[in-house]
């Protein structure tokens, strides 16, 4: 019975030893992925008098996947910064016409302008929703065509 005891105690040791060895190469293993992400990630920091651009997210006005939804705009702008809040958050200058939104957004909505002489930005008649929506349509159609399948009728 005594031999019992030894044996339990034995492999309670092990296991223990075991567990902590995988959670030493676990905490290893975080560590080296925290470093790697930490490595990419920059700050966000903006700065009053700064110019950003606003993301939005496209919907398509007719109910089915179109094509010209890959080139909508997914940031418009540019827009100054009036001010910072907090840490996290931005009050921005908007148009006239976007009146229906609220000035303050959180930094990850917005993508730093860095300006240039040659580039020159002409503000679109775009209706933003509230919740940061657009509607696309169809302007034109450029060219269509018929795809014959090699499978098929032949």
């Amino acid at each position: 019975m005594e031999n019992h005891w030894c044996w339990v105690l034995s492999f309670l040791q092990q296991t223990s030893e075991e567990v902590r060895a995988i959670q030493e190469r676990m905490r290893a293993t975080q560590s080296r992925q925290k470093y790697y992400a930490d490595k990419r990630r920059r700050p966000l920091e903006f700065e009053a008098g700064d110019h950003v651009f606003l993301r939005v997210t496209p919907t398509a006005g007719i109910r089915r996947a179109i094509k010209s939804r890959k080139l909508t705009p997914r940031f418009v702008g540019p827009y100054q910064i009036l001010r910072r809040i907090g840490v996290a958050a931005c009050e921005i200058a908007l148009l006239p016409h976007l009146t229906n939104l609220h000035n303050v957004f959180h930094v990850s909505q917005l993508r730093k302008y860095v300006a240039d002489p040659s580039h020159v930005l002409e503000p679109d008649d775009i209706q933003i929703r509230e919740d940061l929506t657009m509607s696309t349509r169809l302007v034109r159609i450029l060219d269509s065509q018929v795809k014959q399948l090699r499978g098929e009728g032949n």
